[in-house]
Parts: C-alpha cells; sequence; structure tokens
C-alpha cells in the first residue's frame, strides 16, 4: 500500500467534489469574486493530488525516498494550507486567512524543489 497514491486519490476526488459545490452550490451565495477564489483552491488541490501521484511513481524508480517522501507531504501540507485557506475565506469572509495562503504555497515549492534534487541524485 503506498500512502501517497491513497492521498492524492483521496485530494482528487476532493478536488472534484469541491469544484462541483462551488460550481452549484456557491453560486448566488457568494460574490462572483469569491467563486474565483474558490476555483483557485480547487485548481491547486488537483495539481498536487496530481504531485502526490507523481511522488508515489517516482518512490518506487528513485533511491532518494526520503526527499521524495518530504515532498509528498509538503504537497498535503500545500493543499491543507493554500487551498483549505482559499475554502475557508470563501466561505467565511474571514481575510485574514489570506496570510496561511502563501505559507501553502512555499510547501508546494518545496515539495517541487525535494522532487527535483532526488531526480538529480537519482
Amino acid at each position: 500500500m503506498n500512502l501517497f497514491i491513497i492521498l492524492a486519490a483521496i485530494n482528487a476526488f476532493l478536488a472534484v467534489a469541491l469544484g462541483a459545490f462551488g460550481a452549484h452550490g456557491l453560486e448566488g451565495r457568494v460574490s462572483e469574486r469569491m467563486i474565483e477564489i474558490w476555483k483557485t483552491g480547487v485548481t491547486y488541490q488537483m495539481f498536487h493530488a496530481g504531485g502526490l501521484f507523481v511522488v508515489a511513481l517516482l518512490m518506487d524508480r528513485f533511491s532518494s525516498t526520503g526527499l521524495l517522501n518530504g515532498a509528498g507531504w509538503s504537497f498535503l501540507i500545500g493543499i491543507i494550507l493554500f487551498s483549505g485557506s482559499l475554502y475557508i475565506l470563501t466561505l467565511s469572509g474571514v481575510k485574514i486567512l489570506g496570510a496561511i495562503t502563501p505559507l501553502g504555497g512555499v510547501a508546494f515549492l518545496i515539495g517541487w524543489v525535494l522532487i527535483i534534487v532526488a531526480a538529480v541524485k537519482g
């Protein structure tokens, strides 16, 4: 069992479900600007669910599994902080949550850098 495949599938599922909720459940309840913010959260969640799949597949290929493990956890933390803060911002209107979003973005960047380093170490 590969934990990152499971986490990837869960996050991809949630991205589809949350995307549908944003398109249908939020219409008329929040502003168009807030719907765009929601969509950004969904988009980044789906991209990084794909990143989690990549991590899972690379773990069988490269010996740098510690780096890849770090990348996977960075992606998951990024999803929670980046996408999660955007979802809560959209639903609550609490703008201070926007301060959390960049921390998720940094986690995403760290994950991608760790994949690069793992690939270079091969």
